[in-house]
């Protein structure tokens, strides 16, 4: 099977089995899938029947939950050689993993827990980073996290960090704009002026979701990456602003919990390729000019 490709103006969703004849009923309805790595590990069954099928139709990308690339002890071999025989098998067009750590002394938390952001997990992370790279011959995509607390020994920005990953390691970057207004609502900073900064030449995916809100112990407002939801109206509006500064990139929407009808998520796949669609026209007039 050859490597796929995305185009700039792609809209994609993540594959989830109930949609599956609504996508083959109505192809023009979603550009590309995403799948989650750990749910295709299985030597086949019906899993992989539905991504072969799927396969030959739309180029895929792979997100891995479960790599643990910011995690102290090293990374697990066996998840790392299943990771292998499915990129192997499926030649996605991308494929990605998150800036977070989730086992423990051979333990497997699931979750994606926060690092410190310092010279010492900086370590970590490039190494891990070198070693899925050499090990998979992809270049992976790093993700920006969803966090609800800060660490006192960090002594560097998100930015700085993901910044100097980048030139450490050659990755590339997935920006998830949700959880940038996630975290910008949770500590307190400006989401629009962290995304005026980021380094939007190595971005090769954006991520739009839904989340949830709460309040956390002092009454402030406390917002959870949930993936339950329609994307914001603010989520929207930072899209925007990224696509205005790094033109079209492939986007997926993510709708983990609380599936809803294939109906539903098509129209924001149309918003997000409409907007896409009208970067890519603004960037060839500012070319022709």
């Amino acid at each position: 099977m050859t490597r796929t490709t995305l185009a700039p103006v792609a809209a994609g969703a993540g594959l989830k089995p109930e949609h599956a004849l609504d996508i083959f009923a109505d192809p023009q309805a979603v550009d590309f899938l995403e799948v989650h790595a750990e749910n295709y590990m299985g030597a086949g069954g019906p899993p992989h029947r539905l991504l072969s099928d799927i396969s030959r139709d739309f180029p895929l990308s792979v997100h891995g939950v479960g790599l643990s690339i910011g995690g102290a002890g090293p990374l697990d071999r066996d998840h790392l050689a299943r990771l292998k025989t499915l990129l192997d098998r499926y030649q996605p067009a991308l494929f990605s993993e998150h800036l977070a750590w989730s086992t423990h002394d051979g333990v497997f938390l699931n979750d994606l827990l926060p690092l410190p952001y310092n010279r010492r997990s900086l370590a970590q992370v490039v190494n891990h980073i070198d070693e899925v790279q050499d090990a998979l011959g992809v270049r992976m995509l790093l993700e920006n996290p969803s966090t609800y607390i800060q660490f006192e020994s960090s002594d560097m920005t998100e930015l700085e960090f993901l910044r100097e990953i980048v030139r450490r390691t050659g990755c590339g970057l997935l920006l998830d704009v949700n959880n940038v207004h996630v975290c910008a609502t949770n500590h307190g900073f400006s989401a629009s002026a962290y995304l005026d900064a980021f380094p939007f030449e190595h971005v090769g995916e954006i991520h739009l979701a839904g989340f949830a809100e709460d309040r956390d112990a002092a009454g402030a407002p406390l917002l959870i990456d949930a993936h339950g939801s329609p994307v914001a109206d603010e989520v929207w509006a930072l899209y925007r602003q990224v696509l205005r500064r790094c033109g079209p990139v492939p986007t997926l929407i993510e709708r983990d919990n609380e599936i809803p009808p294939f109906a539903v998520l098509a129209a924001e796949l149309a918003e997000a390729r409409a907007a896409l669609q009208a970067e890519a026209v603004r960037h060839a007039r500012l070319i022709a000019a």
